[in-house]
């Protein structure tokens, strides 16, 4: 096992394309670090120099202490799973698994007998006799893991390995991997555009955006304390909603004019947040999410300060709770940073509707008018030019 290290990487084409600038990221030891962002974003381009599938123009590569920008692909001592299974049509499934044995002169026997560590249970109807042609879509990812894993590679490389299975199979599969994955202890970087896959199963998330790093941190951090407007509105599903506020002094404290709602600012998020204190009289992008967002109808009390109104114009019953979008009397997003980095998140800021997620106890109708309360400890908060979250 080995540390895989970027110290100031870029790729740049022949036709002048910046792929990834100065990227910069150490992964531990045995550690899995999720490289997660829209299409586009550079991550895959990343992995691809790991691998030694594409030149490094400038920086530092490093596989444990051994810097590898020239090093040929097959002597990385890594293992890749591409999304596509890269699986030989013309051999079966145990000539695959042990091809890479093979090539390293290992006993194909030794690893028949117990070396080999396979992905979950050999599922029945895949005996290995048969050709990957034969097999189930999960059934060949599990093939080309099972492949890999086989080589006891000092790192893991896997290029959205998931998403071509199916709902149920890829969160079983997905459980799979980070169960083995754990248990190898082996150094594992996992790119997926999938914000659940990154949650899940990432020891760390690192995201990106036009081919610079934007933050890397546990899932929990990343989510409650956004670096800026484009990772706080990339994560979490649905988006974040970006509304336009000024930061305003009422009677109580702090405020925050959406327009014709106002907001109070609780005294504990200043604590946290002190440099909200220097922003009065100043607009600010606020981030609401989803999630933080009730039918003051199903809520026993809320704070002060702390409902707005609108009219439900969507409901969409999920089950387990509710998604709703309200229209309300609220001013979105307008800054051009704020545009420009809520274009590349995909985040909710065109318009002046509020997406909440609902308790299911929720009866709010569709077309009718609903009170919402809002927990006014969790809201985010940006500079509307920087695109910067306003923290200390």
């Amino acid at each position: 096992m080995a540390a895989v290290a970027f110290q100031s990487v870029s790729k740049v084409y022949p036709d002048g394309t910046l792929a990834v600038s100065h990227l910069t990221l150490d992964v531990g030891d045995g550690e899995l670090v999720v490289l997660v962002g829209p299409s586009g974003c550079g991550k895959t381009t990343a992995l691809r120099m790991v691998a030694g599938l594409e030149d490094v123009t400038s920086g530092e590569l490093r596989i444990g202490e051994r810097v590898v920008n020239r090093v040929p692909s097959k002597d990385r001592d890594i293992a890749m799973v591409f999304q596509s299974y890269a699986l030989y049509p013309h051999l079966t499934v145990f000539e695959n698994m042990a091809f890479g044995l093979r090539l390293r002169r290992v006993r194909v026997a030794r690893w028949r007998s117990g070396c080999a560590r396979p992905l979950g249970p050999r599922p029945r109807g895949a005996p290995h006799g048969r050709k990957p042609r034969a097999l189930s879509g999960g059934q060949r990812q599990r093939v080309a893991w099972d492949a890999r894993d086989g080589s006891d590679p000092a790192a893991f490389l896997m290029d959205e390995p998931l998403s071509n299975l199916d709902a149920k199979l890829r969160v079983q599969v997905r459980s799979e991997i980070s169960r083995l994955q754990a248990e190898l202890g082996v150094t594992t970087i996992y790119v997926t555009h999938d914000q659940v896959e990154a949650m899940t199963m990432g020891d760390r998330v690192a995201v990106m955006r036009r081919g610079e790093l934007q933050q890397v941190a546990p899932p929990q951090e990343l989510y409650d304390h956004p670096v800026n407007l484009f990772v706080g509105g990339f994560i979490g599903s649905p988006a974040m909603n970006l509304l336009q506020g000024v930061v305003a002094r009422g009677e109580q404290g702090l405020e925050l004019d959406l327009g014709v709602e106002r907001l109070a600012v609780p005294a504990e998020v200043l604590e946290r947040r002190p440099a909200l204190a220097g922003n009065v009289g100043r607009e600010v992008v606020v981030g609401i999410r989803p999630e933080d967002v009730e039918d003051a109808a199903v809520v026993a009390a809320a704070r002060p300060g702390a409902t707005l109104r609108g009219r439900l114009a969507l409901r969409e019953a999920l089950g387990s709770e509710i998604v709703a979008h309200v229209v309300a009397d609220l001013r979105p997003a307008q800054a051009d940073a704020v545009r420009e980095l809520a274009e590349d998140a995909g985040a909710a800021e065109a318009d002046p509707t509020l997406v909440a997620r609902l308790s299911p106890r929720s009866r709010a109708a569709e077309g009718a008018d609903v009170e919402l309360v809002v927990d006014t400890c969790a809201l985010h908060f940006f500079d509307p030019e920087t695109g910067l979250a306003i923290e200390t």
